[in-house]
């Protein structure tokens, strides 16, 4: 078996359980207390039960806490999943989407996302779904419009005369008269 990697000298066991105290990090908390417990003497089984881990979580936090202190012993974001598209192909497609389809070129009077697919596995080899290209779109602040629709023999003239409006044709009530009352 392995030696146990050492803590580092510039802690000890009181400073770690104040430190826990003012966190509000479950987590750190937890494993905070688990290392004060191994300055304090404990077996590293007993400081795994007390953080109710494993004994390879234990090793972890103290490479962690040793690297860069009590800040270490903080849960980071996780980094996600990479882009699909770097920067010079989401560069490209934002300039196909802002000039519009050539219908000649492209085949197409207006981009749908099943089009921009299809010219982003053209231009590039890439596939991608409709929803991850509609999802960077939105990164990009594109938002999706169509246009209203109207009906083929609506009559311009007709919905005007239409919309104008007539005089009021209600009138005020006459005034009461103090002998009436």
């Amino acid at each position: 078996m392995a030696a146990p990697v050492p803590l580092r000298p510039d802690f000890d066991a009181a400073l770690l359980r104040t430190l826990a105290r003012r966190s509000r990090d479950p987590d750190q908390i937890r494993r905070l207390l688990a290392l004060a417990g191994i300055y304090d003497g404990v077996s590293r089984s007993q400081a795994a039960r007390i953080g109710g881990v494993g004994l390879q979580s234990v090793r972890d936090w103290v490479v962690s806490f040793n690297a860069r202190g009590p800040a270490g012993l903080i849960n980071g974001k996780a980094p996600g999943r990479r882009f699909i598209l770097d920067r010079e192909q989401r560069q490209a497609l934002r300039e196909i989407v802002e000039q519009g389809p050539i219908a000649a070129i492209h085949g197409v009077v207006r981009w749908r996302l099943v089009d921009l697919v299809q010219w982003v596995f053209e231009e590039f080899r890439l596939a991608i779904s409709k929803q991850t290209l509609s999802r960077e779109l939105r990164a990009m602040g594109f938002r999706k419009l169509s246009a209203r629709p109207r009906h083929y023999a609506q009559n311009e003239q007709l919905a005007d005369a239409f919309k104008k409006t007539s005089r009021s044709a209600w009138r005020p009530s006459p005034r009461r008269s103090a002998a009436s009352r």
